[in-house]
């Protein structure tokens, strides 16, 4: 019996490794599902929402450090995933998305649902080519997949659904993708180039990010022979934060001062693997020195006096040796010394007391970080949830964090928490949703319920869009279009079969979380916080202090006291 272009596929996929695919049926994936169901080999995890396929198809292939697959039928459907897409292209992460389409003889006539997903899918994969003949596969799934796994992002695969039912003579190789592990360093004249410069600098500091992962060793030593302190990025949180004497937590917009002042302080900055983005952070007058897998990321965040390229691991592997090892130890002691304060005054305000209502957000996310499993899985939204996880949830080797760091849509936690849970069955999943982002997909909440997912979504529920308030009352804006209303998502998850759970005392926290993470199925832990929280950078511009003040004049003038009352109630009255 003659197989079908979508048996070929699936043929493909299998032979890869893919165990599943995230999507939503359609009939132009009518072919595909059928191969699917057939082959009995992979698993259709059906969601509500093609957005949320994506993101859960993400967070599945960085967990399981492989790549995954999501599907989308033509038109309006594969058009949904685009916004999941674009966040794995930007962390690198290997995706492959299917995106059925019209019928191949009817293109180019205005059919109904067509759309150009050849073009529409261009910006935000490696590789997206159309499959308009049986004789093109299983090729170009290699070629998809291959191009999604040796640059890290995604590429799609546009299949026609007609295309999909026609039959071929082909075969699938046993071997349909070829992972490599490459050791990428600079040369030895680079390398000590490089060492020169660090062993002129009298106080050097170390920015490093997400590449940084699997080098924790290494960066650890590079920074006890030049005695520095170490910025953290945020994507390098969970991969550097831990057992690091040399950490002064983080820069940025949702940073630390000590992690500011530690990078404006030093005469040599090096970046290992990080692309951090904000410029206003960076200093004007120091040597600034980058490390990147990736050449054209070189000089495109700061001035650069010398940029190398290589993976983290191997660059400092092959550093060490020509360090000079530093006997002061006055620019590490001063920032560590800095940041141990910074954190013990954020601590402070982690604090709750029963019967004093809104429960801080601080609060709630510190007893979630203390009572969570040794090797949780925490995703966390765009916004005021990012914040707090970034200052609150600790790492410990063994732990993850997944958020939308680059891209920074909303509604991202419980998607990449509904591939994280799949993707590890046994690993405690906890998703910190914003009251935004979680109304925005919560539909998906059946996704949860119907593939009985044990995900705790954990909701920061202030009735508002909390922190692009903040960023209003920075630039001297009044709140327009922040506000949310008051919602009961316990009671809503209650109604869809899962246990809700609502806490609005801070006395009943401790306990409302214990009861959350014991329960072996999906709960939905409710917890009303306050709205009215600062949540201040470590380096405030003149214009923002300007737009602050204007913000609290236009508050009194426009007969909203009340506000600016409870702000200084929240923030200055603990």
């Amino acid at each position: 019996m003659k197989k079908t272009v979508a048996d070929l596929l699936v043929d493909s996929l299998r032979h890869a490794g893919i165990q599943r695919i995230y999507g939503i049926v359609g009939d132009s994936l009518n072919a595909v599902l059928d191969s699917i169901r057939r082959s009995g080999k992979i698993e259709w995890i059906s969601v509500r929402h093609e957005e949320v396929a994506a993101f859960a198809a993400g967070s599945d292939a960085i967990l399981s450090n492989s790549i995954a697959v999501c599907a989308g039928s033509s038109g309006p459907g594969n058009l949904h995933l685009i916004n999941g897409l674009y966040d794995c292209h930007r962390n690198r992460i290997p995706v492959l998305a299917i995106a059925a389409h019209i019928p191949s003889n009817e293109l180019g006539g205005e059919y109904f649902q067509q759309t150009r997903p050849e073009m529409l899918f261009r910006d935000c994969s490696h590789y997206c080519e159309v499959l308009t003949r049986p004789e093109q596969m299983p090729r170009m799934v290699t070629m998809a997949m291959q191009h999604a796994i040796g640059r890290k992002g995604v590429s799609v695969i546009v299949l026609p659904g007609d295309v999909a039912s026609l039959h071929d003579e082909q075969t699938v190789p046993e071997q349909v993708i070829h992972v490599t592990e490459p050791v990428i360093r600079p040369s030895e004249n680079e390398l000590q180039k490089l060492a020169d410069y660090l062993n002129k600098g009298k106080k050097v500091t170390l920015l490093c990010g997400a590449g940084c992962e699997g080098a924790h060793t290494e960066v650890m030593a590079l920074c006890d022979a030049l005695k520095s302190p170490m910025v953290i990025a945020l994507r390098g949180k969970e991969h550097l934060e831990y057992d690091n004497p040399y950490s002064v937590g983080l820069t940025g917009l949702i940073g630390y001062s000590s992690g500011y002042h530690a990078m404006m302080d030093c005469d040599v900055l090096l970046m290992l693997g990080t692309d951090f983005p904000y410029r206003q952070f960076f200093p004007e007058k120091a040597v600034i020195l980058q490390v990147d897998i990736r050449a054209e990321h070189l000089g495109r965040r700061a001035a650069l006096t010398y940029g190398l390229c290589g993976d983290v691991k191997h660059t400092v592997e092959s550093l060490l040796p020509l360090i000079k090892v530093k006997k002061s130890t006055s620019h590490l002691d001063k920032h560590v010394k800095d940041y141990a304060k910074v954190r013990k005054d954020l601590d402070k305000l982690a604090t709750g007391k029963k019967g004093k209502a809104p429960i801080h957000p601080q609060y709630l996310t510190k007893v979630v970080s203390d009572l969570a499993a040794e090797d949780a899985i925490f995703t966390c939204d765009v916004g005021s949830p990012t914040l707090w996880a970034a200052r609150y949830l600790e790492m410990n080797g063994k732990r993850r964090l997944l958020g939308s760091f680059n891209h920074g849509t909303m509604a991202n936690a419980m998607p990449q928490a509904i591939g994280a849970q799949v993707s590890k069955r046994n690993n405690q999943v906890i998703a910190l949703s914003g009251d935004g982002g979680l109304s925005m997909l919560m539909g998906d909440l059946l996704t949860i319920k119907q593939h009985q997912l044990p995900v705790k979504v954990v909701v920061f529920n202030n009735e508002a869009l909390a922190f692009v308030e903040l960023e209003m009352k920075a630039a001297g804006y009044l709140e327009t279009g922040t506000g949310l209303g008051q919602t009961n998502y316990a009671a809503i998850a209650e109604g869809m079969g899962i246990q809700g759970i609502r806490v609005e005392d801070p006395g009943d926290l401790e306990g409302a979380v214990k009861q959350a993470f014991k329960h072996n199925g999906p709960v939905l832990l409710d917890v009303v916080v306050n709205r009215q929280e600062l949540a201040l950078p470590p380096k405030i511009e003149f214009e923002q202090a300007h737009g602050f003040t204007l913000w609290m004049l236009k508050t009194v003038l426009n007969g909203k006291g009340d506000d600016l009352i409870d702000l200084a109630k929240t923030n200055l009255f603990r």
